[in-house]
């Protein structure tokens, strides 16, 4: 790239790409790698330009496949940045631009070349360009050193360990960026992974001491939804002279780079992305979904998946049982404020689902809260407006619904939260309303969109669990939420009473004279009693009757039901829905990076 880059369309023809590229081996202590770093460019923002850098850059990338069995010119990059990070955060504290930028610069290419070259090759291809031993061109050995482990673990201790300033947020993106695109090669199998070089490097060896720390960062990170400084915010003030070369070089890789992160989302649906105010944030929290749906290993659990699952607040000052690995705190007040406010997003939706359903102690304390409407608020809203969001997010949001249902302090609490004006809810004015009726409202509203329109027997069945699930706990309902109820009764029972007949009139023919249907002795009982006491019965007369019916219904007569609780009970190959839906998420949200839809394999994507 160098410095005379300024535009994408220039990058095939760089001199400096180009002997990267080349036939020609390249020192890790050539001054060239100072040159190539220096480049300046409007970064890409849309995927239509991030689109036009992949095609630009692709002959690039290819005779780099072909050329660096020969030159090892990628190991060369690679330890070009590793002998960099050594130093980063010295650099941050004497707040040393320069050699920041250009180290971002360093990771910014190689972040572009994994990418390509993860979708070029296969794994086992991959893996060799990363162990090139110099001193035999040409050829491979076991015994050299594997730069893709020190890369990983490089990117680890960068996320984990360099504080987030002005001048490192950018670095700190790329290096997330870079982790979810070593990640990416689930994306071009049609079959989800079970063993690949993410369980080899991520789930042992040297990276594996960093499971913790890793998740607990990647989470504040998403708590704490840093912004990106604003543009040139970080840039070494203008010299006198007018400024010079690295002024000019520095400014406009910051005007570019920030200008992408301003404007946000890309993929396939870039025009309906809404802006992120966090890249990091998002960035960080596409990360951790990966992490966290890797599968098993054959001999080792996912440990990214115990952490998630393990982690405790910051407050509970009881130890951890030694069994539990890879265990950490957290503050769960600031967790459950970023989660209440982050439900917009498909990703923060699916991050509330996994802690509520795989951490017993996020569960334990959500439900404690008294400010559950916080949480419930968005939940519910993502369920009313089901014609704008995809199936998955409002899968996601009604199985949260239903593990939150499971518990009876939860189902009495929300009778007891009153809320004013809910101004999305536009079917009926709501000036006053309990938590629990407005719940009803929207499940029974969602249970009727899909009767006439999709006909998703998953989503009817999990609406009607959340209601049953709570009806024990019914209290002082809002009498539009107790019309509803009756109405949606009414619905299913014409539709349970064709059902029946149908199947009645099919076995009528076997049944003998003598075989003449019991009433139902309950239903008999109080509806002889409305009838003995006349016509234009008022309401509270109607209730009086049933009142002193249900005093003397002898008790012999009834048949006692046990209470039935609904639970969520995850399939057995979850990771078949996940894994493929996580990816999704990545493809179309993920802060600059592309990937042609043609290549991918694990789902289906239209191009722009």
């Amino acid at each position: 790239m160098g410095s005379n880059s300024s535009r994408i369309g220039d990058l095939p023809k760089n001199e400096y790409l180009k002997k990267l590229s080349g036939t020609e081996s390249v020192s890790e202590n050539d001054p060239f790698w100072n040159q190539l770093l220096s480049f300046s460019f409007p970064a890409p923002t849309s995927s239509t330009e991030l689109k036009l850098l992949e095609e630009a850059t692709v002959s690039v990338c290819r005779s780099l496949v072909v050329n660096n069995p020969r030159t090892g010119n990628l190991g060369a990059l690679i330890k070009v940045f590793l002998s960099r990070t050594k130093e980063l955060k010295l650099s941050a504290e004497c707040q040393n631009h320069i050699f920041i930028w250009q180290t971002h610069n360093a990771l910014f290419i190689i972040c572009c070349l994994l990418k390509v070259f993860i979708c070029e090759m296969s794994e086992e291809e991959l893996q060799l360009h990363f162990t090139y031993e110099e001193k035999s061109p040409g050829s491979y050995s076991s015994d050299a050193e594997d730069l893709l482990e020190e890369l990983l673990c490089c990117l680890m201790q960068l996320i984990t360990d360099i504080p987030l300033l002005d001048i490192t947020y950018e670095i700190s993106v790329e290096a997330v960026s870079t982790m979810v695109v070593f990640l990416s090669c689930q994306l071009f199998h049609k079959e989800v992974l079970r063993q690949s070089i993410s369980h080899k490097y991520l789930m042992r060896g040297r990276c594996l001491p960093y499971t913790s720390k890793l998740v607990k960062t990647l989470l504040y990170n998403f708590i704490r939804q840093e912004k990106p400084p604003p543009p040139g915010a970080h840039v070494l003030p203008q010299q006198s002279d007018g400024g010079g070369l690295l002024y000019g070089l520095a400014s406009g890789v910051a005007t570019g780079l920030w200008t992408v992160f301003t404007l946000g989302g890309v993929g396939s649906k870039a025009a309906a992305t809404p802006e992120l105010s966090s890249p990091l944030a998002n960035q960080s929290l596409l990360l951790l979904l990966v992490l966290a749906n890797l599968t098993d290993a054959a001999d080792t659990p996912n440990p990214y998946r115990q952490a998630i699952m393990s982690f405790k607040n910051t407050q509970d000052s009881s130890p951890f049982p030694s069994s539990i690995p890879h265990a950490f705190q957290i503050n769960f007040n600031s967790l459950y404020t970023a989660l209440c406010e982050q439900q917009t997003s498909d990703q923060a939706t699916l991050l509330l689902y996994t802690l509520l359903h795989q951490n017993s102690n996020v569960r334990t304390y959500m439900l404690a809260r008294t400010d559950m409407e916080n949480l419930v608020l968005p939940i519910l809203e993502i369920l009313y407006h089901v014609e704008e969001r995809n199936s998955h997010h409002v899968y996601m949001a009604l199985i949260i619904l239903l593990i939150l249902t499971e518990d009876d302090g939860f189902n009495r609490s929300i009778h007891e939260v009153i809320l004013k004006n809910i101004t999305w809810y536009s079917e009926r004015v709501l000036t006053e309303i309990s938590l629990g009726s407005l719940l009803i409202l929207v499940v029974i509203r969602t249970i009727q969109y899909n009767m006439t329109r999709t006909r998703d027997k998953y989503l009817h069945t999990n609406c009607l669990a959340a209601l049953a699930n709570m009806s024990a706990q019914f209290r002082s309902l809002h009498q539009y939420a107790a019309q509803r109820i009756i109405s949606l009764f009414s619905l299913l029972s014409k539709k349970h009473n064709k059902v029946l007949e149908q199947a009645t009139q099919s076995l009528r023919g076997s049944l003998s004279s003598n075989d003449v249907p019991l009433p139902d002795y309950v239903i008999t009982f109080f509806s002889s009693r409305l009838l003995q006491a006349g016509a234009e019965l008022s309401v509270e007369r109607v209730l009086e009757i049933i009142k002193q019916g249900a005093v003397a219904l002898p008790k012999d007569r009834l048949k006692k039901f046990p209470e039935l609780k609904f639970k969520y009970v995850e399939e057995e190959q979850p990771e078949e829905f996940f894994i493929p839906y996580v990816w999704s998420l990545v493809y179309n949200s993920a802060v600059g990076l592309y990937w042609n839809p043609q290549d991918i394999q694990l789902f289906t994507m239209d191009s722009d």
